[in-house]
This record gives C-alpha cells, sequence and structure tokens, in this order.
C-alpha cells in the first residue's frame, strides 16, 4: 500500500512554501462520498487506494462531458452512479446504482454484462467486443451489424477515456474516439465515478480537456448549491 500511496502523491507536496493554486471550478472528486480506503490527492483531482469515489457535482446539463486518465494500471472502473452505489466496492457495475467500464474488459450494470472486451497486445489494431445479449434494453442491435461482434481498443495505462452523458445514453471515448459501446437506460441523478484498487491511480480531468468533447458537449456544470 505505501508504494501505491506514494506514487498516488507523486508531485504533491505539503510543504507550506509550495504556493496553494486556487481552482477556479469547485467541481472535483468528493470525499464525502468515498470509500474507506480511498485516498484523494492533487485538489481532489487524483483517486488511489481502494474503492469508489464520486463526483462532488451530479450531470443535470443536456451533455456533459469528462475525461480519466489511466495514471497507473491496476483494477480500476470509470463510469457514472448514483450517492446510492457501494463506494467500498472495487469493481463498477456491480449494483443496480452505477453504470461502468471496468479493467477487466466488461461494461456492466447490476452485476450484468452488457459488454465484454476481449483484451488483446497493445500493437494489434483492434479487440474483439463480445455483445452480451443477457440485457436487451442496453444494447442497439444496429451496433452488432456482423454477428455477435464489434471492434475496439481496450484502454491500457497512459490512455485518456472520455466520457459523454446526454440523459439518453453515456457513451466511452479511447483518447478521443468512440469506443461503440454505448449504456441506455441510466436512471436518477448521477455522478461521476471512478473505482481503484490492486495499484490502480485515477485522474479525473474536468476542464481543459486531452481530447474535443463530442458536438454540443461541455465540462460539468456548476450547480447553484455548490458555488
Amino acid at each position: 500500500m505505501f508504494c501505491c500511496l506514494k506514487n498516488c502523491v507523486n508531485g504533491f507536496s505539503l510543504t507550506p512554501s509550495v504556493p496553494i493554486r486556487v481552482k477556479e471550478s469547485p467541481i472535483q472528486l468528493d470525499t464525502l462520498h468515498m470509500g474507506h480506503e480511498v485516498v484523494i490527492v492533487k485538489g481532489g483531482q487524483r483517486a488511489c487506494g481502494s474503492g469508489c469515489v464520486l463526483g462532488n457535482a451530479p450531470l443535470v446539463q443536456n451533455k456533459a462531458y469528462f475525461e480519466v486518465k489511466l495514471q497507473q494500471g491496476g483494477v480500476w472502473a470509470v463510469g457514472l452512479a448514483t450517492r446510492d452505489t457501494d463506494i467500498n466496492k472495487v469493481h463498477g457495475g456491480v449494483d443496480k446504482e452505477s453504470w461502468c467500464l471496468n479493467s477487466d474488459g466488461t461494461v456492466r450494470h447490476e452485476n450484468v454484462e452488457l459488454y465484454h472486451l476481449k483484451t488483446a497486445p497493445r500493437e494489434s489494431p483492434t479487440t474483439d467486443i463480445l455483445v452480451s445479449t443477457s440485457s436487451p434494453d442496453h444494447i442497439d442491435n444496429d451496433i452488432d451489424k456482423d454477428g455477435d461482434k464489434i471492434t475496439a481498443v481496450m484502454p491500457v495505462e497512459g490512455d485518456v477515456i472520455g466520457l459523454a452523458y446526454d440523459h439518453v445514453e453515456l457513451n466511452f471515448f479511447l483518447n478521443g474516439k468512440n469506443m461503440e459501446i454505448p449504456v441506455r437506460s441510466i436512471r436518477g441523478t448521477v455522478y461521476p465515478a471512478l473505482y481503484v484498487d490492486d495499484g490502480a491511480i485515477l485522474d479525473i480531468i474536468l476542464d481543459n480537456f486531452r481530447y474535443p468533447p463530442p458536438q454540443g458537449f461541455e465540462k460539468i456544470m456548476v450547480e447553484q448549491s455548490l458555488l
């Protein structure tokens, strides 16, 4: 754990002589809604340790976008969740309150595989995605025109995962490219959700994005209650 935390706080200092950077936006990872073993550093932008942490602002606007950088590999998941999700879990989408892409290649909700990415060497141009048929409400049959497979690439350390949500579907982007694994039927007031374990380090990016958001999508807007 010490080694993991050392990497987590790399570049971060508590020395009083270091000037405190004033954040322009109050949106960040929420220390009031995180697992008991989650560690949040870098001004509320980095998660490590073990468990889940939510963002402190819900996605209430019509089209919201944020990014997550996979700073260090391990067990991780990214997606959306309500505040009723179990924040001490290290896998996302295992309850009815979360919808997540996991490091094991699964996209899950209520512990049902909506998609399963078969991991492959990075030099391979694509990764097969097996589309689960157990939850048809979440899957568009038009995606799978050739039978039971579509193609994408599984995120690895250093990649940036974009998440775009318009209250109809959640789409994941890998380094700016749509992964074509939309998740639908998301209900309730949802927040960004990051899960970490086994040394994983995730950085949430809430503005100054690494890749342009899809057309019409913007950074998460601040609710009046957060001002």
